[in-house]
């Protein structure tokens, strides 16, 4: 049987923490930054971690844990 290739999408977008959580960007950050106010721009540094939900679904994409 062949190796499982993953998402490219999700190995640039997600993190893996050493618990089994995933870590992503903030949303809301990529553009359009003249209609947010400074406190919500500097709300959205950073990463935070997924819900219970959505790991589920992106642990599909990376199948070997990247």
């Amino acid at each position: 049987m062949s190796k499982m290739k993953t998402k490219s999408g999700a190995k640039k977008r997600f993190k893996l923490t050493a618990t089994g959580k995933i870590k992503a960007g903030q949303t809301g950050k990529r553009h359009g930054m003249i209609k947010r106010t400074p406190k919500q721009i500097r709300d959205k540094r950073g990463q935070v971690v997924l819900s219970a939900q959505d790991t589920k679904i992106i642990k599909k994409y990376l199948p070997y844990g990247l």
